[in-house]
């Protein structure tokens, strides 16, 4: 990998980072709940788009999708969210919240392959 291509990508993560803070607490104020719905938006759609560079540009997989979606997406977020929720004795949405992100980012990238399949 060129330097030039991991600056880039580490830029890209910087600005996936932003947009994810952005798009969550936009989310957490529109909601106005404690359930974390930001951060399942954002590890949805971000899967879902990961599927369409995937199969769309693959020679950009590396700079978008490491880059910017890594930076977008945040795992450890939303595993700190599941246990907060079993914390609080929200036990039924922490398994919720974590098998239907799962769940849903799974058909979400599903999704997005397909999708490239179908246009070329």
């Amino acid at each position: 990998m060129s330097p030039l291509v991991f600056a880039l990508a580490a830029v890209c993560g910087g600005l996936g980072a932003a947009v994810r803070y952005l798009v969550d607490v936009g989310i957490a104020r529109v909601a106005g709940t404690r359930f974390p719905w930001g951060v399942l938006v954002v590890n949805v759609t971000g899967s879902l788009v990961l599927g369409l560079v995937v199969g769309m540009l693959p020679d950009a997989a590396f700079v978008v999708g490491a880059g910017f979606l890594g930076g977008y997406t945040t795992f450890s977020t939303a595993m700190v969210d599941t246990v907060a929720l079993w914390r609080d004795g929200e036990r039924r949405a922490s398994v919720l919240y974590s098998g239907g992100m799962l769940l849903a980012g799974l058909a979400a990238a599903a999704l997005g392959l397909a999708l490239t399949f179908s246009i070329s």
